[in-house]
């Protein structure tokens, strides 16, 4: 469900109420279209979120914060200037507008009182933030809109602000009577009644509009020209209900819908009963609590991958330029083990000088390498003699043996890059935090496969392996990409300690800190789970796992970032467990 005009009059009035006497304590802007205030007053800490992302523009109170950036963004900074420790004084909204302005009462450079607004226009694709003075002027916002571009509202520093423009002619149920807004739907002559509600009035997502219908026609969505005289008195009944609550909060309620995976598929502010059997609903404590659970999970998955899509595209076009450059050798190399007919062609013409005349293109000639003595031709260049011929054949053998010698350390080579892109593709699949993103950034900056910007910000520290404890109090730690995988076995681990790692399958390496005890057998499979859940093959079963003791273990010299060899290994097979790491205590390293 789209953020509507009337779900957000209901949220107006919950925030006013949790948020008055707070003031900003802290400010922190997640991403380009994320922005958090950290709200402090008597009655506690309050983190009130805003969203202008495209797909899912919204504001409320929340509880899951995405990671905060090492370097906060120009608009962090500005809105830190002006707002850090101003005071709540209320939010408005001019009736179902999808649009709150946040009043903040701050302090301005001189030190006397100015009041503040915060613009939140939470309109799709035209979502905004915009920070307006206390002259009605723009001080500047989270997307700057200039002359140029095709909306019909420029927004740029300095200029007035000025409300959004509305589409089309629909009217505000706010603002109408009950009898008005009915006269308007029942205008809409041969429409089913959920569009002639959504064409005429505004503020009502179409989720509401199909409820409306729903109950007025017991899911027929019948045409407005063949509602019955009852039907139309039940219409203006919905109605009237739908704008008691947004305006009032009569039997308004926070309300969400899951489908039978349990996964949230809609919520709204009153019980939505459109889908019958085929949904689940419950209510909710907060408006902003159904929100946050709503799309806690969404946005974190959408935010992962929009930070991942450039490391996508670049394992990508590596592996598939890999891919196609080791078909080919493996065709020239196919071509040069044909080298040692060129060889005996060469002996053959040596061995028959004197019967081949000078200017022929072809001589044919006793092959006394065929045990039956054959005979066989040989094709000839005219404009050499014999010799030079059988010398031509004998460099063709010499360059075929040479390049078979170079294609296979060639196609060896680029195998195991192809192999180390198929780790960090793995690693990337499992990356749950941007900052784990960031250093396969890093990793695949450092490896010459793409280019980082340039920043004067000083690099965060290195996420530490993950680290749980086994059933039997051993520590087990898990690496999380390539680089922290050398650093925790080559460099963080004892010699007996127990390393693992799946069989020819990428995956994290896993160690035992046995600090010299002997490791349980619970404890080695627990581990063993563990390197199989963080691999490839974590959605398979019986998956092989290697192990064997840390001093065993060791880098080829120019191998690539998380490549070792190892021996005196022992396999044991398991099947991966997504529900392990959970169970196991838990001490993330950051």
């Amino acid at each position: 469900m789209a953020l509507d005009g009337a779900f957000l009059c209901c949220l107006r009035r919950e925030l006013e109420t949790v948020l008055t006497g707070t003031r900003i304590d802290k400010i922190h802007q997640p991403s380009r279209e994320e922005l958090v205030f950290w709200m402090r007053g008597f009655g506690g800490q309050y983190k009130l979120f805003f969203s202008t992302r495209v797909q899912a523009p919204r504001v409320h109170l929340t509880e899951y914060l995405p990671e905060n950036p090492a370097q906060p963004p120009m608009f962090c900074m500005l809105l830190r200037k002006h707002l850090t420790g101003a005071k709540f004084l209320g939010i408005r909204q001019h009736g179902f507008e999808r649009a709150l302005y946040f009043d903040f009462e701050a302090l301005n450079e001189l030190g006397d009182k100015v009041q503040l607004t915060l613009a939140a226009e939470l309109m799709g694709r035209n979502s905004n933030l915009i920070l307006i003075g206390e002259n009605g002027r723009i001080i500047d916002a989270v997307r700057r809109v200039d002359f140029d571009s095709h909306s019909p509202r420029p927004v740029l520093p300095g200029l007035p602000y000025e409300l959004p423009p509305q589409s089309g002619d629909r009217a505000d149920l706010s603002a109408i009577s009950i009898e008005e807004a009915v006269k308007r739907v029942l205008s809409m002559r041969a429409t089913p009644l959920s569009t002639a509600v959504n064409k005429t009035l505004m503020g009502l997502s179409p989720l509401l509009c199909r409820e409306v219908s729903y109950l007025v026609t017991r899911g027929r969505d019948t045409d407005t020209d063949a509602l019955s005289p009852y039907e139309k008195e039940k219409l203006a009944a919905a109605l009237e209900k739908l704008k008691m609550a947004s305006l009032c909060g009569e039997n308004a309620k926070p309300y969400l819908i899951f489908d039978n995976k349990n996964i949230p598929l809609e919520y709204s502010f009153l019980p939505i009963t459109q889908y019958g059997l085929n949904a689940i609903g419950c209510e909710g404590e907060t408006l902003s609590g159904i929100l946050d659970r709503f799309y806690a999970e969404k946005d974190e998955a959408d935010r992962l991958r929009q930070r991942s899509h450039d490391i996508l595209r670049v394992l990508s076009n590596a592996s598939d330029r890999l891919s196609r450059k080791i078909g080919y050798q493996k065709q020239d190399l196919m071509r040069s083990a044909e080298r040692e007919q060129k060889r005996q062609w060469g002996d053959l013409i040596n061995a028959n000088l004197h019967l081949i005349p000078h200017g022929a293109d072809k001589a044919t000639v006793v092959d006394y390498f065929d045990p039956a003595c054959a005979e066989v031709t040989i094709p000839l260049d005219p404009a050499k003699t014999a010799a030079q011929n059988a010398q031509r054949y004998y460099k063709d053998y010499r360059k075929a043996q040479t390049a078979e010698r170079v294609l296979t350390e060639q196609i060896a080579a680029a195998e195991e890059e192809l192999q180390y892109l198929d780790t960090v593709l793995d690693a990337l699949s499992r990356a749950k935090t941007v900052r784990e993103i960031d250093e396969l950034r890093a990793e695949l900056a450092a490896g010459g496969y793409l280019r980082l910007q340039k920043s004067n910000r000083k690099p965060a520290a290195p996420l530490g392996p993950m680290e749980f404890l086994s059933s039997d109090g051993f520590r087990i730690r898990v690496g999380r990409n390539n680089f922290s995988n050398d650093k925790l076995t080559l460099r963080d681990s004892r010699g007996c300690d127990i390393w693992l790692h799946t069989k020819n399958i990428p995956g994290s390496h896993t160690v035992i800190v046995t600090e010299g005890a002997e490791v349980p057998e619970a404890t080695l499979r627990e581990a063993a789970v563990l390197a199989a859940t963080f691999s490839k093959a974590a959605d398979s079963s019986q998956v092989p796992v290697d192990y064997t003791a840390i001093k065993y273990v060791r880098k080829p010299a120019g191998a690539k970032p998380g490549r070792v060899i190892y021996d005196h290994q022992q396999t044991v097979y398991v099947t991966p467990d997504a529900t392990l790491p959970d169970r196991l205590k838990k001490e993330d390293s950051r």
